[in-house]
């Protein structure tokens, strides 16, 4: 009795047009009957398509904010109204969703799985064909799904820890031709030039997230030639019945936008929550309860078993061209110089003495930097492009094809690296005091951590906690606390300058003539440059100018604000084991008066993934430091 009473309240609420069509049918009335005797309202799978997630004092609420999503007023909240609602509106042709299509089409994959389980007569419903869908997905042709990951940009803080989307793969397409295929794109909607205003709205959830459907070779173009980001490509096992669940709910999903969280609700997550739809068995999006960076929901699928049937990698164009210059010798990397500064080398005895292929394998990559030079220095644009078709024409005239050329990446796919969240305990030595520290970094990666799996030479260190007990006092204290501790060593060459940059932002303490243990709150942050050599194994030089800001009880006027320069080397020396020596010299005109010679050094030895030790020494001005820390990541 009370069934009918809700469903009689609901029906009132629906539009008079609805309602007119939907009252008379007695037929209706016995699937929303068999929907609660079944009780649907409560299977997983229900709950899949329309995002609900349990609240903590319980009930249900759907992670969609668009109000047209929803076909009760009470959807958001009420999964068994938002259940009768979808069915009653199967018998109707009203114009639902943002793509104001008939509800059997704009939800085409709520339509699907409540036919099979009330098992519909089609003769007692509204027929709609849906030639929107059906043409989309003729389309797409889909023959599989591949998760696709490109690798961390450091200067996007968007894509500052990678980005995951699906590529569907078509009938009759090979690894060479996907390029070709369609994409399944979720991002947030956010105005150019957005400056400071991103950080803050993409951490609070100020701007809408939608799905789209782009071509892949955009999104190449965009990440892997503009962007120099290795793309690494994981095809899943799923069957023809998985690929199409997924489909219609993507299809469904062109009718909602999330409020998009940077660090939970992001990208990574939503791809989950696809996949989660194509396999009900699946329980990813669980994983993540506080934060969902991409490179660990790759961890995850990779750790499914039989899910991931084959890895790709599609390096890219920065990577590309550092191999091919790896791949010559020393008599042609002076030609290929030439070469590429004066094409008419191709006639002269020191080119046309070489054999075929390697004049083929010369031209290629000249042609690949001339290309590379276009797209970044616009002012020689119409140079490059001139330089370029001479060498192709050069090209031409040898009539054998260019040989294979395998691309090893510089760093591993994300699946070999170590987890993100870092717990850590230690012993050390301050100022003749012992000490007892144990820390928590909520992400991601520093310099010292182990290498595999991460972009080189990026850091990118949020809400590091350390405590420490002082053999003299009686409690832990906060000794420092991150915020952010972004930094991007970026190597220039011949081929490629970036600058380096870096910024930081927490709390410390500090020692002053007039404090032993202040807090002290700082800001830093410096532009620079790095150099790159393989002495040992492999060096990075780095130099900054920096600005540096201090609040502290121990400072006269309790702030000082200067700057100066510091630089030093980051040197890998086995696969295992690394170092990191920097010195610099810093003056402070404002607030306390004052100068400081920072000193650092730091090593690791890295004994399995997601475990390592590390040792340090730091000096700052009356200050003096060792620690020796294990680090544990999980």
């Amino acid at each position: 009795m009370a069934n009918i009473l809700l469903l009689f309240l609901a029906l009132l609420l629906f539009p008079l047009e609805l309602k007119a069509q939907a009252l008379p049918s007695p037929y209706l009335q016995e699937l929303i009957q068999q929907a609660i005797v079944d009780k649907l309202h409560q299977d997983r799978y229900w709950r899949l398509l329309l995002h609900y997630h349990k609240n903590f004092l319980g009930g249900y609420t759907s992670e969609v904010d668009d109000s047209g999503f929803f076909l009760s007023p009470y959807g958001k909240t009420d999964p068994e109204a938002e259940l009768q609602a979808t069915l009653t509106y199967f018998f109707s042709d009203t114009l639902v969703g943002r793509s104001k299509q008939p509800a059997q089409c704009a939800f085409v994959a709520r339509y699907h799985w409540l036919k099979e389980k009330l098992h519909f007569q089609d003769s007692k419903l509204l027929p709609h064909p849906c030639e929107r869908f059906v043409s989309w997905l003729k389309e797409l042709n889909p023959d599989s799904i591949t998760v696709i990951f490109p690798s961390a940009y450091m200067d996007n803080p968007a894509s500052m820890f990678g980005h995951s989307f699906l590529r569907v793969d078509q009938k009759g397409h090979t690894p060479e031709t996907n390029i070709l295929a369609y994409t399944i794109n979720y991002a947030a909607e956010v105005p150019p030039n957005a400056g400071i205003e991103f950080a803050y709205k993409g951490i609070l959830g100020g701007y809408k997230g939608f799905f789209s459907t782009i071509p892949y070779y955009m999104k190449v173009k965009e990440y892997r030639d503009l962007e120099n980001r290795d793309i690494w490509e994981y095809r899943l096992n799923f069957s023809q019945e998985q690929y199409h669940r997924l489909l219609m709910h993507a299809w469904e999903l062109g009718n909602a936008y999330f409020d998009y969280y940077f660090f939970k609700e992001n990208c990574a997550y939503h791809i989950l929550s696809l996949l989660e739809v194509a396999d009900p068995n699946l329980h990813l999006t669980d994983q993540f309860h506080f934060a969902t960076i991409p490179a660990d929901t790759i961890r995850l699928l990779t750790r499914q078993k039989g899910l991931v049937q084959i890895i790709s990698y599609r390096p890219a164009r920065s990577t590309l061209l550092k191999r091919k210059r790896e791949a010559l010798t020393k008599e042609e990397t002076s030609l290929f110089q030439k070469l590429v500064h004066d094409p008419q080398v191709i006639s002269q005895s020191e080119f046309l003495q070489l054999p075929q292929n390697r004049k083929t394998f010369l031209l290629d990559f000249a042609s690949d930097v001339l290309r590379y030079k276009g797209t970044i220095d616009q002012d020689k644009v119409e140079d490059y492009k001139a330089k370029n078709r001479s060498i192709l024409v050069g090209r031409s005239l040898i009539p054998i094809p260019s040989g294979p050329f395998p691309v090893k990446p510089f760093s591993l796919s994300p699946e070999h690296g170590h987890q993100t969240l870092r717990v850590g305990g230690g012993v050390g030595w301050r100022n003749n005091k012992t000490f007892e520290e144990i820390n928590v970094r909520g992400a991601y990666h520093d310099l010292l951590d182990p290498d595999p799996g991460y972009t080189q030479d990026a850091q990118i260190e949020l809400l590091d906690l350390r405590l420490r007990h002082y053999h003299h006092q009686s409690l832990f204290r906060v000794e420092r606390f991150t915020f952010a501790n972004v930094l991007s060593l970026a190597p220039i060459d011949s081929l490629f300058f970036s600058p380096s940059w870096k910024i930081n932002l927490g709390m410390n303490t500090v020692k002053t003539s007039t404090c032993d243990l202040c807090s002290n709150g700082n800001m830093n942050a410096g532009i620079g440059g790095a150099l790159e050599t393989q002495v040992f194994q492999r060096e990075v030089f780095f130099l900054f100018g920096e600005m540096d800001a201090n609040v502290s009880g121990g400072y006269k006027e309790n702030h000082r604000v200067g700057g100066g320069v510091s630089g030093g080397v980051m040197a890998t020396l086995t696969q295992n084991w690394k170092w990191l020596l920097s010195a610099g010299y810093l003056y402070y005109p404002l607030g306390d008066r004052s100068h400081d010679i920072p000193i650092s050094v730091g090593q690791r030895w890295t004994f399995a993934k997601n475990f390592a030790v590390r040792a340090t020494f730091t000096h700052h001005d009356q200050d003096n430091e060792i620690l020796g820390v294990f680090h544990g990541y999980f």
